[in-house]
């Protein structure tokens, strides 16, 4: 599962997986470009400049809940 669907499925749209190559078709040169990276990101840095555990749900799941619903 992309990290889109579950957007899509709260907002009630459709989401499918493109090549990079088929995100610089559709959205063009430096935004399909970065849309078609495969970025990590990693919360190491924060956790260790801060001392900081996270103690509640994960984004994702947050995002399936309906946190960022306008409802």
């Amino acid at each position: 599962m992309s990290t889109g669907s579950p957007i899509g499925e709260v907002l009630g749209l459709p989401t499918a997986s493109v090549t990079p190559a088929q995100a610089v078709e559709h959205f063009g040169g430096f935004i399909g470009t970065f849309f078609g990276m495969d970025v990590r990101a990693s919360s190491a840095a924060t956790r260790a400049a801060f001392d900081w555990t996270p103690t509640g749900p994960t984004l994702l799941d947050d995002i399936r809940a309906g946190a960022y619903t306008a409802e």
